[in-house]
């Protein structure tokens, strides 16, 4: 029986989209190799929102192909749609099958035919010519225009390493695209235009996982807050998170990012006042300056940002407040860092993820004048980092000596299991417990950025 192999690279909605990849094969009789190395198949779902993250793929087929050079490599994923010809090029690649056709990237994998009916295959409606670009036989492409691609694909992804049993805190993807046009963002180019998984298709989905035993589910997309606006009959996030309490018995629901403009005074109230919903708000915010989020064209300022994490924090004081963050945009000048650092000081942020700008092809940002230079976008960088650091510690300190609740995620070794808060922080719990458990625990300390605890 052929094997099959999904490596994914960069955020939450690629990961899910790996998980309806191999729902797909599965679908089609395929067995998931637990490496790549034993597989006859190895798919890799790529990532293209930095240079760096086309790197990571480059070396993962060098790897692939050094360490199973008889194995059929396929490439997809946003990298894919940006740079097919660029991918299709790297020896070794079979296959090139853009965002726009990765809902059919099992047919197109699996489907028996002879290399000389590559051409009628690739032809049927919504195909490209296949183009043999790479040595030695050449890769088929599968591209087209990714703003005519309607297709949304949805199955769970988990975040638990191993056999089913000991998976944990499934992941769904219920909105892809974006319509926003951020000036460093490639995003929209490789994903296309906003759509939205239907409201009935999410709560199937929520459902079966709610009765295989799952208590805590994470929904995301990649601009989520947007979800619903492209349906025929519009509908709003918010009607999404009271149709999931109303219409499911599912005992926790946590959501992903949202951007400012999507947290409304009812998303707020809605997450302070219901013990399902994760008290966990991640607000990206890219900058502190209104020079600079006006270059990026973000469509909110510094105040309204401000007001945002004011309002959610005073409804919520123990949640859990994150953020985006990009240091070095072309044009930011010291002062412009300041006034982001300053900004992030002031605000109750309890942990940050902080990138580095990275000019994309095709992005009005790359081609901007003022590129700052990358040792010194590091060293900003690792300022805002050490920031954060400190105040996810004032934070987590507030803990030591309550009882808190957190789900069980793995055995971290014989002495102790890893969980994980309701208001996001990394728990060790004393003592060997199952995954996917409620438990009440009581903090003793925090060391190396987690709670320890003992059951309480």
């Amino acid at each position: 029986m052929t094997s099959f192999y999904v490596e994914n690279f960069g955020c939450r909605a690629t990961q899910a989209d790996g998980a309806a990849i191999e729902r797909q094969f599965e679908e089609r009789g395929l067995t998931r190799a637990t490496v790549p190395a034993r597989s006859e198949i190895v798919i890799l779902n790529t990532c293209t929102v930095t240079a760096s993250a086309d790197q990571d793929a480059r070396a993962a087929i060098r790897r692939i192909r050094r360490q199973n050079p008889d194995c059929q490599i396929v490439v997809t994923g946003c990298y894919a749609q940006r740079a097919p010809e660029e991918v299709a090029s790297l020896p070794g690649v079979a296959h090139v099958i853009g965002n726009s056709h990765k809902h059919r990237l099992a047919e197109i994998v699996v489907a028996p035919r002879r290399r000389d009916e590559a051409t009628s295959v690739a032809a049927r409606p919504g195909f490209v010519p296949v183009s043999n670009l790479a040595p030695g036989g050449g890769s088929e492409i599968f591209v087209s225009d990714i703003f005519a691609h309607t297709e949304l694909l949805a199955a769970p992804v988990f975040d638990g390493p191993g056999t089913n049993n000991d998976r944990t805190r499934p992941n769904l993807k219920v909105q892809d695209g974006c319509d926003n046009r951020c000036s460093f963002c490639v995003i929209p180019y490789v994903r296309g235009q906003s759509r939205s998984l239907l409201l009935s298709r999410i709560l199937s989905e929520m459902n079966a996982l709610v009765n295989a035993g799952y208590r805590e589910v994470v929904i995301s997309g990649i601009n989520l807050g947007r979800w619903g606006r492209d349906l025929e009959t519009p509908l709003r996030f918010e009607r999404l998170i009271r149709e999931i309490l109303d219409r499911t018995n599912l005992e926790k629901l946590r959501i992903s990012s949202v951007e400012p403009m999507d947290w409304s005074d009812e998303l707020i109230g809605l997450m302070a006042d219901s013990p399902r919903i994760a008290k966990h708000a991640h607000v990206p915010m890219q900058s502190g300056s209104d020079r600079i989020l006006r270059a990026m064209h973000r469509k909110y300022r510094p105040w309204h940002y401000r007001e945002k994490l004011q309002k959610i924090r005073a409804a919520m004081p123990g949640a859990a407040i994150g953020a985006d963050v990009m240091v070095g945009f072309p044009g930011e000048s010291e002062v412009y860092f300041e006034e982001t650092r300053l900004l992030i000081e002031q605000l109750p942020f309890t942990y940050l993820h902080v990138f580095t700008y990275s000019p994309r092809p095709g992005t009005p940002a790359a081609v901007m004048r003022d590129q700052v230079p990358v040792q010194l976008a590091r060293e900003r960088n690792q300022i805002l980092r050490d920031l954060a650091a400190k105040k996810k510690l004032a934070f987590m300190q507030k803990f030591v000596g309550d009882r808190v609740e957190a789900i069980t995620l793995n055995v971290c070794d014989s002495k102790s299991t890893e969980a994980l808060t309701d208001n996001y922080l990394k728990l060790r719990l004393q003592g060997h417990h199952q995954p996917n458990r409620w438990v009440k625990a009581r903090v003793e300390q925090v060391a190396e950025g987690t709670l320890i605890a003992v059951a309480a």
